[in-house]
């Protein structure tokens, strides 16, 4: 087990009605800036229980951001905030409303335009910010990361900032969102998880059951979700394991991968797939060019959540692989390029773009643009 400082102060608020405490949570004394997504929660009710909650302050309202926050938007936000002397933030939405409110609480602190904030991979300081959350899925609402794109370049980059203060997860928004919507978040869960999981062998026992927790349930749920997407419990587990899949809980001490991610960020900016989607795609992948390396965990994992104990080693290996993208399809979702109309071409720029960038990603940063078009060609 790797050396590790853990810390995460965000507190959670988890449970129906606890919107409703949202005058108690924020100071009363900051000048508050709300934003939001496209509106879908002027039609969910969600806005109205936000501004129920809110009633006798003053804040103003900062619409518009998008599915894959857009730097160009967030630069308005944060003009916008700066003239009126914002210092508090409350996001009403998903993780790309999150993500976007991180940035837009570092550029207001900051003297540094939004775009460099990103390539620096870090904001050395954010107003205070917190949340509710609308769409369970990155885990945004209590880790410190932020996902950004650049529509002008097609580019999308992660970097870090600080916690949200406090987060509000009441499932019952839950009831509200597509099947396609929950299928990306069920799968961007299950992704977060096997990032930080399926690396090397050995490294922590509590951490291997807790990740193979979070991986089982989502599994297990998942199917009884499409059959009734209005059951609390259900609802629940879900909302949960998406905050837990990437809370910093369970890489204490442990490699991580984010193969997937990077390559699928790729997708989500030069073609818009829902970053979910883009894992789903990615992940069967990745495992497959790097199932040597990754032999002994994919053995474990096929062990542990699909109940894989027969044929010899490799052929349990590949049943495992097999098996994790038969569940991406269970959901609903696509798991190759060419369903999406994704070629050649696409893999080439981003050969190009992660070798340009001296790209080494993954536990054992051997992933290069070379072994990202052969994951990428695996996927079509």
């Amino acid at each position: 087990m790797k050396n590790f400082i853990f810390q995460n102060p965000t507190k959670l608020i988890f449970g129906k009605g606890q919107i409703s405490r949202l005058n108690e949570l924020i100071p009363t004394d900051v000048n508050l800036m709300v934003t939001f997504g496209g509106g879908s929660v002027t039609k969910n009710g969600i806005y109205d229980q936000v501004i129920a909650a809110l009633k006798g302050r003053k804040f103003i309202e900062f619409w518009g951001i998008e599915a894959n926050p857009q730097v160009e938007t967030l630069r308005k936000a944060i003009n916008l905030g700066k003239s009126e002397n914002i210092n508090y933030l409350l996001a009403v939405g998903g993780g790309s409303v999150l993500d976007g409110t991180k940035l837009i609480a570092a550029g207001i602190a900051m003297d540094k335009d939004a775009w460099d904030i990103v390539l620096q991979g870090y904001a050395a300081d954010q107003i205070p910010y917190a949340s509710v959350l609308t769409v369970p899925a990155t885990g945004s609402e209590m880790n410190r990361a932020s996902v950004i794109t650049r529509e002008e370049t097609q580019e999308k980059y992660g970097w870090m900032g600080t916690y949200p203060k406090f987060s509000i997860l009441d499932p019952e928004v839950t009831y509200s969102l597509s099947e396609y919507q929950v299928a990306c978040g069920l799968a961007d869960a299950f992704t977060h998880v096997l990032e930080q999981y399926l690396t090397t062998p050995g490294q922590s026992r509590l951490m291997d059951r807790w990740a193979e927790g979070v991986l089982l349930s989502v599994k297990e749920i998942s199917p009884k979700i499409k059959e009734n997407p209005c059951d609390y419990d259900l609802m629940a587990d879900y909302m949960l394991a998406a905050t837990l899949a990437l809370n910093d809980f369970i890489r204490m001490g442990v490699t991580e991968d984010w193969v997937t991610h990077q390559i699928g960020h790729e997708l989500t900016a030069l073609h818009g797939v829902t970053h979910g989607h883009s894992l789903a795609i990615v992940m069967p992948g990745t495992l497959r060019v790097l199932k040597e390396q990754k032999h002994d965990k994919l053995l474990q994992y096929g062990e542990r959540i699909f109940g894989i104990t027969e044929g010899n080693k490799q052929e349990r290996v590949d049943k495992a692989i097999e098996k994790t993208e038969e569940f991406y399809r269970s959901l609903g979702l696509t798991t190759r390029l060419s369903e999406e109309n994704i070629g050649e071409e696409t893999i080439e720029i981003i050969r190009t773009r992660f070798n340009e960038r001296s790209a080494a990603f993954g536990e054992n940063g051997n992933v290069t643009g070379d072994v990202a078009k052969e994951i990428l060609t695996s996927c079509l």
